[in-house]
């Protein structure tokens, strides 16, 4: 009896260790939405949308505000980390070092709209976003432009296709090396606004919003989409949300014929 008992035992055991290596998830991911100035109403849509990505896309993500996860222990387990919506000055300097040993690991870094308006005297940081964030008009609809249908998440996107959101105007480029995947054509909205402080007349013929790079030994990718809590209801947005992180944490792209 205890012989025919013992033998369930171990086929047992055998396929749950199966059962749970099959089930591992493809990477895991820190999403990370601590602000310090502005707080933006989608952050919530935002964090819901990126769990539906894990869900659909067998990856495990974890959501923190709280900049204590920033030290080489705590991250280690990631292969990419999301700053959804930041803004302003959110890690301490020894964070700030954590993060950069992260990237040069070889690991990626996932930016989305805000990312920008994030960390201005870091100039690591800068770099890696690769442009910080000046101004910006009223919300209007205008056309974007794919630039590069090749890169992940942007395959399945119309050559030109209208799209809602807050434009962002950046400075120049922070390092050499951007590859730009979508831009926005300013004749088909108005990009002039004035603040007081500051004044925004556009980018002129090229205005780009989205772009990737290898950056100090990892990737770094980042889309200026995304200011509208709808937004992240939109399957192409997700999508090309879903591309960038799955090639900033995995290296992978679409094969070139």
């Amino acid at each position: 009896m205890l012989q025919r008992i013992a033998l369930p035992l171990v086929f047992t055991c055998s396929f749950l260790l199966t059962s749970l290596s099959a089930c591992a998830q493809q990477f895991n991911v820190l999403l990370f939405t601590k602000t310090n100035g502005w707080h933006h109403e989608a952050i919530n849509e935002g964090v819901d949308a990126v769990r539906e990505l894990a869900v659909s896309h067998h990856f495990a993500v974890d959501w923190q505000e709280d900049a204590s996860v920033f030290t080489d222990e705590k991250l280690k387990k990631y292969q990419a980390v999301i700053f959804l919506l930041t803004t302003g000055d959110i890690l301490n300097d020894e964070q700030q070092a954590a993060m950069e040993r992260f990237i040069r690991s070889g690991k990626g870094f996932v930016g989305v709209h805000s990312a920008s308006d994030t960390e201005y005297d870091w100039d690591w940081y800068t770099k890696m976003v690769g442009r910080t964030f000046h101004i910006h008009p009223e919300i209007q609809t205008a056309e974007v432009e794919v630039l590069n249908a090749k890169f992940p998440g942007v395959e399945r996107m119309p050559e030109r296709f209208l799209w809602t959101d807050e434009w962002y105007e950046f400075g120049a480029e922070r390092i050499k090396g951007l590859n730009y995947i979508l831009a926005v054509d300013e004749q088909t909205f108005n990009p002039v606004t004035d603040w007081g402080s500051k004044q925004g007349k556009g980018m002129g013929k090229f205005h780009p919003v989205a772009w990737y790079h290898d950056y100090d030994g990892g990737r770094a990718f980042y889309t200026a989409l995304g200011h509208l809590p709808a937004t992240y209801n939109d399957k192409m947005f997700l999508e090309h949300i879903y591309g960038g992180l799955y090639w900033a944490a995995t290296g992978k792209g679409l094969r070139k014929k």
